[in-house]
């Protein structure tokens, strides 16, 4: 089989773009025809992958290339090649077939294909009677495309990837590879210039940072038992439950004895059982997908389908999902389809083009984050991000997704300024095509996993964030509140003496808290870069803000939406959140502190035991002013109800004047009991209360505020 001439040339030289048409076996006229590159051998024997002896291959070029006839139909081979006296066997790729088939083809091109995380990236596999590693990257503008790694010197002459013309996809299934071999890819760009080593975008374990490699994994072998916790989820509507989520950054949570990071393990046993304690339903995770930079927070991804190597192996975070299952606590993460980062090693200019991202910079450039954004028009793109959405939820059973920055991808003049931004086709400055995949995302996810949902921080007012996908909406489950967290903390940072001329900044929320599924969130984002702890954030002295915290956090307990607070701040933490240094956790020890945490346990039992409390968090039927206008006293009350359950009446007293007594407003005469006070002795507070309760005449109660706090009365008969 004579090859078109310098042809040869251009494969020794790691140049030419298509190996499988040179390489392997192939049938001519005088039988099989067998050529190989191994270099380092003087001699080449030919064998079948059951031991058969098929013949022995000529050295034709110096470099390592061998070639003759062999026995027998083209099929896999394996060489014994020898050098200076020594042997080893070689399995060769460029004998065996593609991995890949039309099927995938066609999805692909559609982009509708929702298991390319079985077809991409690197997938321990059999084939073809040989044990090994099946390779496939999209990269459609390259020249070529080669695998390197410790197995092969990380020489991309030595296992170039055969094209699949179609879809722009390169494969290769190396035989004799196993789990724990570190890799990336060499690429070749249009223009012939060799581009930076590429991690694999569908990598499945990546190197500890600094070090960027991708890592060949064995499928996950831990035996799942959350059957349990997932068939409840999936039988309830998630609006009408209970939902208190617990955020936390996995890797300042807290620290071993040596200061690094806890293992999964090691925050299974401490975080898990801590979290169930607390009475919060789910644990919200800052991402813990790959990346290189410990001050991004995970939220600057190289690595989407990789948990973090800061925390141990793949199976560790399984374990702990299923711990956290099998203990009644959901496992939520944070997700960051909208922007990468522009590392050499990740998705920036991939194969010498902008593949994932625009060209334009002001399509495909973040200016707050340095940070390249999704082409999500492009369906290859769209299928990438959408398909890592589904893996979470299939590989690691987690229960939901966080959407990060979903407003800095539904406008194009997101933090632009004039000229720095392109309309759409109709002159709007409305990302269309970011709407798209948000709405093709929520579709797949719902479709796919009952009992999963997402949530999206979204701060603009774009409509229907949270309504279905079919009727126009973009399909979330949950919305943030941010309007809630931005104005109730600039009201509970005015001195009290000021409040009741921003009596509106509590009121005003509730014009518009049931036109979304909203979750109500005390975020990281509220302690970092300069804007201290929630506690420093609160006005007055020491006492004063200990109590204005409680009476906030009682407050919001009783506002209609689900809950979410940033670790450390259950327990009042003084000090500003830093990524590099564990909570401190001694602050437990002090009473105030502690009596913080008491409070936030207590109103998470309470909240999970009380219908009233939860079960119309997002229907206005399970609200009901009954004290909107107090600015004078800056006192709010309203009703919390649900069917077939007693009601339960909010009281915030938010000045530190005792108001005793207080003509209370109440639907129904008689016994109303104090289920909740946060001025309580045990909370650190003052002890000022009703005596259990007050009874109601006539549509009213005499009651007695305690100052700066939130109290509870429900109707008991």
């Amino acid at each position: 089989m004579k090859p078109p001439a310098g042809a040869i040339e251009a494969l020794l030289r790691g140049r030419h773009d298509d190996p499988f048409a040179l390489l392997g076996t192939h049938a001519g006229p005088a039988g099989t025809f067998a050529r190989a590159l191994v270099p380092g051998a003087e001699t080449l024997e030919a064998f079948s992958l059951s031991g058969e002896r098929l013949g022995t291959l000529e050295q034709v070029d110096p470099r390592g290339l061998f070639e003759g006839n062999v026995s027998g139909e083209p099929q896999p081979l394996r060489y014994r090649a020898t050098a200076s006296g020594s042997d080893w066997f070689v399995t060769d790729p460029y004998t065996f077939g593609p991995v890949l088939g039309p099927v995938d083809d066609l999805l692909m091109a559609e982009g509708t294909h929702f298991r390319l995380h079985d077809k991409l990236g690197a997938h321990l596999i059999e084939h073809e009677g040989a044990s090994g590693v099946h390779f496939a990257v999209w990269t459609p503008n390259a020249q070529r495309v080669s695998v390197v790694g410790d197995f092969n010197d990380w020489d991309g002459r030595r296992h170039p990837m055969r094209r699949r013309t179609d879809v722009g996809v390169w494969e290769i299934f190396i035989p004799d590879l196993g789990d724990g071999r570190h890799y990336k890819y060499e690429i070749v760009g249009p223009d012939g210039q060799l581009q930076p080593l590429k991690a694999d975008p569908y990598a499945f374990a990546s190197e500890l940072r600094p070090a960027t490699a991708s890592i060949t994994a064995t499928p996950l072998a831990h035996e799942w038992g959350d059957d349990d916790h997932r068939a409840h989820w999936a039988s309830v509507d998630p609006r009408r439950v209970p939902i208190s989520i617990y955020e936390v950054h996995a890797g300042s949570w807290d620290r071993d004895e040596t200061g690094w990071f806890l293992s999964w393990d090691d925050l299974a046993d401490r975080l898990i059982p801590y979290v169930v304690d607390m009475g919060f339903t789910h644990i919200e995770f800052l991402p813990i997908s790959e990346h290189p930079y410990d001050p991004s927070w995970g939220y600057q991804t190289t690595g989407l389908y990789a948990p973090s190597a800061r925390f141990g192996d793949i199976e560790g975070f399984a374990r702990f999902v299923d711990g956290a299952h099998r203990a009644g606590v959901g496992v939520l993460l944070d997700w960051v389809p909208a922007h990468f980062p522009t590392d050499a090693h990740g998705l920036a200019r991939f194969d010498g083009t902008a593949l994932y991202e625009h060209e334009d910079p002001r399509l495909g450039y973040h200016p707050d984050w340095n940070t390249a954004i999704y082409n999500f028009g492009r369906r290859e793109v769209s299928a990438f991000l959408v398909n890592n959405a589904l893996f979470w939820a299939e590989r690691y059973h987690v229960d939901g997704l966080r959407v990060d920055a979903v407003a800095s991808m539904l406008y194009r003049d997101y933090s632009r300024k004039a000229g720095e931004w392109v309309p759409n086709t109709e002159g709007g400055r409305e990302n269309w095509e970011a709407a798209s995949f948000l709405q093709s995302m929520n579709r797949a996810v719902y479709g796919a996993h009952p009992g999963f949902f997402t949530v999206a921080e979204e701060s603009t007012a774009w409509p229907g964030v949270t309504h279905p996908a079919h009727s126009g909406g973009l399909g979330f489950g949950f919305k943030w509140n941010m309007g809630f967290m931005h104005d109730t903390l600039k009201y509970m940072a005015r001195e009290p003496v000021h409040r009741r001329h921003h009596h509106h900044d509590i009121t005003f929320g509730l014009v518009y808290a049931f036109s979304e599924n909203y979750v109500l969130p005390l975020s990281h984002d509220e302690v970092v870069h300069g804007k201290g702890s929630l506690l420093t954030k609160m006005s007055g002295d020491d006492w004063q803000q200990f109590a204005n915290l409680r009476a906030f956090y009682a407050m919001m307990w009783g506002y209609p939406g689900k809950k979410l607070l940033f670790m450390g701040q259950e327990f009042a933490q003084r000090r500003e959140w830093s990524e590099d240094r564990a909570l401190d956790w001694d602050l437990c020890q002090s009473t105030a502190h502690e009596g913080v945490r008491k409070l936030v346990r207590d109103l998470n039992l309470l909240y999970r035991q009380k219908p009233a409390l939860h079960a119309l968090d997002c229907e206005p039927d399970g609200f009901e002013w009954l004290v909107a206008d107090d600015a004078q006293n800056s006192v709010f009350v309203w009703l919390r109800k649900a069917p077939g359950a007693p009601p339960i009446a909010v009281v915030c007293n938010m000045t530190p004047v005792a108001r005793a007594p207080y003509r209370l407003p109440l639907p129904k005469a008689g016994k109303w009991r104090e289920i909740l006070n946060s001025d309580a002795h045990d909370y650190w507070g003052s002890g000022l209360g009703n005596l259990g309760g007050v009874e109601a005449k006539d549509g009213f109660a005499m009651v007695t505020l305690p100052p700066l706090a939130t109290i509870m009365f429900e109707f008991a008969e």
